[in-house]
């Protein structure tokens, strides 16, 4: 695995109310450049405030994030380079889209930084065809089925040509069309080499897809590791209301069983289960 880590946070604390409480509690995490990383825990537990941290949205009153090696710069040049570089697509896209059509919306970004008209104009035409919203590119975003709103905010990150794209929870109430079509663009975020942070609830996609979990718990990370580290260890999974993916779980009781062995390796699908399977009576 690499080892450059693109992303680091060391003893964040956040309160949204003065200090009574501290909705990040000396969190301290680390992103490998180019890994994917599933960010799980229970609602409340510190991922969202963590993720608008990371984008600088937000400031912790105490601790420090490092991106590619440097503390994060507050300035407004500073922030503006920093969102160009690390790009969030929130849970809620209403919180994130504000322009009057699509078009307007994916080059807002790109003109505020002052990229050329032509060039700006040539980058949003190429994201809108690949996130498939040509059919709606000149509507106005209030307008949109949730779907296409979350197509649009993740289309609204991926024009800025980021390093690192956190996305907060992108399959949230989305039907299966469109479920796919996330999916499909966050598997084009890491072939393109591009860090992909992501929150999710769901342990077998979690399970499939990342390099490794961070779980949270009362704002911090109580543990970061490899999907098979974090799966395998049943007390923690316990201690924070998560599930054993199915691949895993139904792997392990047909070793118990003594009809598979755990030599041929933990599989990360049913699908690769079920090709253990048949190959017993090939």
């Amino acid at each position: 695995m690499n080892n450059d880590i693109i992303l680091k946070a060391e003893g964040l604390h956040y309160s949204y109310d003065d200090g009574n409480t501290n909705s990040l509690d000396g969190l301290s995490l680390e992103v490998r450049r180019g890994s994917r990383l599933a960010c799980m825990g229970t609602n409340g537990s510190g991922k969202s405030t963590f993720f608008l941290c990371c984008n600088g949205i937000l400031e912790p009153c105490c601790g420090s994030i490092t991106f590619d090696g440097k503390p994060l710069d507050y300035s407004r040049k500073g922030l503006l380079d920093l969102r160009r570089r690390v790009g969030i697509v929130f849970q809620d896209p209403d919180d994130q889209l504000f322009s009057a059509s699509v078009y307007q919306e994916i080059s807002f970004g790109l003109m505020n930084l002052g990229v050329e008209e032509a060039e700006a104009r040539r980058r949003v035409d190429a994201i809108i065809d690949e996130m498939e919203i040509r059919p709606y590119a000149s509507k106005p975003t209030h307008a949109l089925s949730g779907g296409q709103k979350k197509q649009v905010s993740i289309a609204d990150v991926l024009v800025m040509r980021p390093e690192l794209v956190i996305l907060d929870e992108p399959a949230a109430a989305l039907d299966p069309r469109h479920t796919a079509l996330v999916n499909r663009a966050v598997e084009r975020m890491t072939a393109d080499g591009i860090t992909v942070v992501m929150a999710t609830h769901d342990v077998n996609y979690a399970f499939e897809w990342a390099d490794e979990v961070a779980v949270f718990h009362a704002g911090r990370v109580v543990a970061q590791g490899s999907t098979e580290e974090i799966f395998a260890n049943d007390q923690l999974l316990a201690e924070n209301n998560l599930e054993k993916p199915a691949a895993f779980e139904l792997f392990d009781s047909l070793c118990e069983r003594g009809v598979l062995s755990r030599d041929l390796g933990i599989p990360h699908t049913l699908k690769q289960l079920e090709g253990y399977i048949a190959d017993l009576h090939a």
